[in-house]
């Protein structure tokens, strides 16, 4: 079982940015993730908010054991062969710390901020399904032509590649079956945040059953896979479902205790954001990060 954190890209580097991705360090965070959006939901949308490939590469220089990575990328405003340069990059700089969330992407700001009409999720799934085998093959390739649907690639090189072999690991987010197929071809991990359509008005008890058909759909795409299912870390990030699991350490030793035992091997929270939907006590969130996982074991 591991406890991650996401620090949101909301504070300049030099003023504070810096600090809080030392303390997930310090307070003994599994990884460090941060969202690859241009811009997010209010009240976030018309404050600062920086890129995450050099927040990231930032991170990667100021601390050493924690893993780094996205959560998540989308094709919304990324280009496989771009990309997959950045992302040989970073996983050079970090010392082979990167993981790669990747997900469909949604019909947020990202979705029309490079001049285009939103896309219908039947193309966001179409184009992730082509996305994430291209990417495959660009980190794992010294050389990769290709000419598919939506993306296409002219002898696109990534010599050396990545330092973690055959390449960095993926985390694909996917509740739908197509997602799924995808995890269970192309990942190391699956990620979800529950049923967004409980968020407000389901109870925690729905939420974890709703949770537990999720384990059961990615199983069975799994076993029509050829694939053990056991092999997947099952990623499952905080924040969207009923549960008020950060209220304190004992709602949080409760709620993992109950997630890790439905199969989740990897819980991630937020940082805490003051006047934000992940405003936190710091206090209970650092004791949290130091007590939780002893608890639980």
């Amino acid at each position: 079982m591991r406890l991650s954190t996401v620090i949101l890209p909301t504070r300049r580097w030099h003023d504070g940015g810096r600090d809080t991705w030392l303390r997930a360090e310090r307070l003994g965070f599994h990884a460090a993730y941060t969202y690859d959006h241009l811009s997010w939901r209010v009240p976030f949308r018309d404050g600062p908010w920086f890129g995450a490939i050099p927040t990231l590469t930032a991170a990667a220089a100021a601390t050493e054991r924690m893993r780094l990575g996205t959560l998540v990328t989308s094709p919304n405003f990324r280009h496989p062969v771009t990309l997959a340069k950045e992302l040989v990059s970073l996983d050079d700089i970090s010392g082979g710390r990167i993981t790669l969330g990747i997900g469909a992407g949604g019909n947020g700001y990202d979705a029309t901020a490079l001049g285009q009409e939103a896309w219908a999720p039947r193309e966001r799934a179409d184009r992730l399904a082509e996305f994430v085998p291209l990417l495959d093959r660009l980190l794992t390739e010294a050389s990769v032509t290709y000419e598919g649907a939506f993306y296409s690639a002219g002898e696109a090189r990534n010599t050396p590649g990545c330092v973690q072999r055959p390449r960095m690991p993926f985390a694909v987010a996917a509740t739908g079956p197509r997602g799924m197929r995808l995890a269970a071809r192309h990942g190391q991990a699956w990620v979800t945040t529950g049923d967004p359509k409980l968020f407000e008005t389901g109870t925690p008890a729905d939420s974890y059953e709703a949770l537990r058909g999720q384990l059961g759909k990615l199983g069975k795409v799994c076993a029509e896979a050829g694939r053990d299912g056991d092999e997947l870390d099952k990623v499952l990030l905080t924040g969207f479902t009923p549960d008020r699991p950060l209220e304190s350490v004992d709602a949080f030793v409760d709620f993992a205790g109950r997630h890790f035992e439905l199969g989740f091997t990897e819980i991630v929270v937020h940082a805490p954001i003051a006047g934000s939907m992940f405003a936190t006590d710091e206090r209970v969130f650092e004791r949290i990060a130091t007590e939780a996982l002893a608890q639980l074991r």
